[in-house]
């Protein structure tokens, strides 16, 4: 359990060998237990295929069966070689049935080849910040060096819910693709189970055990649950959600377009918070402004709110001039990494995603599906 919780909410334990809770919106974990223990994370590691394959894809590409893929081993989605299928089809096919030939096929159609595209996993991984997770493969089967924990899958969540396609398909109880006379049903119960249940995804090994990343969303929170290797996982997470949403609701601090109390700025952007019982009131800030030499200033921008709780920082709100030019700030979460933002302001382009497959098949040796 983080040292914060002890005096924000009662003490709750689970069954599971790590566990974290995190709320979506503000990236804060509100619990850990074992959280940064590198483990076997069996198909949660689809998770991280998915978003990759997003922000590097084209939803409406043809994606080939390759040999290697059609006789991937474990969960399938039964792709025969040669069939093609639309990148959306198979994320779902990945996500709802956790098809481990429809992550070798998307890792060859996107990254070139599949050693191109963990590549691409692993680069992410260090963007988003994830400090004890190492990707071998697309799919999460059994292999050395292939590891997670319970807080960078967290995190991970968390980054991958803030895209709306992504949060589409995990949501999803059952899906039609085309060229298929049944529906994929979701493997995820929770989202039966569980009201408010929005996601994720489930996955198991005989070595990783049982494993599962959850999401629920209660008026307009979200969290995030993470267990692995949990006999007990579908109770585990439905009272780890039950704690979250009591204990930890998430409060407004400053909302875009407020003005900042003695002086002639405005809030950037909307910031929320889940505070614990009495933490607000160790919520603090500090205004730091912008050099006038700098573009930011010239476009309006005049410097950010640092936010801090028991002295450690936890946000930053950009604040404008509001009579100047400038430029509206998007709302995304105020934890956004540097990566993110670029992201979020020149969104990767599909004429470089295509070059870039191009590039990594060139560094890892892959070939044209066939």
């Amino acid at each position: 359990m983080l040292a914060s919780q002890a005096m924000a909410a009662p003490p709750i334990n689970t069954n599971a060998q790590a566990t974290a809770l995190i709320d979506v919106e503000s990236g804060r974990i509100l619990y850990s237990e074992d959280g940064d223990k590198p483990m076997l994370i069996a198909s949660l590691t689809k998770i991280m295929t998915a978003i990759v394959a997003i922000e590097h894809g084209k939803l409406s590409d043809k994606v080939k069966t390759s040999k290697r893929a059609a006789g991937k081993e474990g969960s399938s989605i039964y792709l025969k070689l040669g069939e093609e299928m639309t990148l959306e089809d198979m994320l779902y096919g990945l996500m709802l049935r956790s098809g481990n030939d429809a992550a070798t096929a998307i890792a060859e159609h996107v990254g070139g080849s599949e050693e191109g595209f963990v590549y691409l996993m692993n680069e992410k991984a260090k963007m988003i910040g994830l400090e004890n997770s190492q990707f071998m493969n697309p799919s999460g089967l059994d292999q050395t060096g292939h590891y997670s924990t319970a807080n960078d899958l967290a995190k991970l969540t968390a980054y991958a819910m803030h895209n709306p396609v992504f949060k589409e398909i995990v949501k999803t109880k059952g899906k039609l693709a085309a060229g298929r006379d049944y529906k994929w049903m979701n493997k995820n119960k929770m989202l039966s189970m569980y009201e408010g249940a929005d996601g994720v995804k489930t996955g198991y090994t005989k070595a990783a055990l049982r494993c599962l990343v959850s999401s629920a969303t209660r008026g307009s929170q979200q969290l995030a649950a993470v267990t692995l290797s949990d006999r007990s996982d579908w109770v585990d997470h439905k009272r780890l959600l039950d704690w979250g949403f009591e204990h930890f609701p998430l409060e407004e601090v400053v909302h875009k377009g407020q003005m900042i109390a003695g002086q002639p700025l405005a809030a950037g952007r909307t910031f929320r918070y889940p505070f614990g019982n009495g933490e607000r009131a160790n919520l603090t800030s500090k205004l730091v402004l912008v050099s006038p030499m700098t573009m930011n200033y010239t476009l309006g921008e005049r410097g950010r709110i640092e936010w801090y709780l028991n002295a450690k920082k936890i946000a930053e709100t950009p604040v404008y001039d509001p009579e100047g030019t400038r430029i509206d700030m998007p709302e995304r979460p105020a934890w956004s990494t540097m990566e993110q933002t670029a992201r979020l302001n020149k969104p990767w382009t599909y004429a470089f995603a295509s070059s870039l497959k191009q590039v990594l098949k060139v560094l890892f040796g892959g070939k044209e599906a066939i």
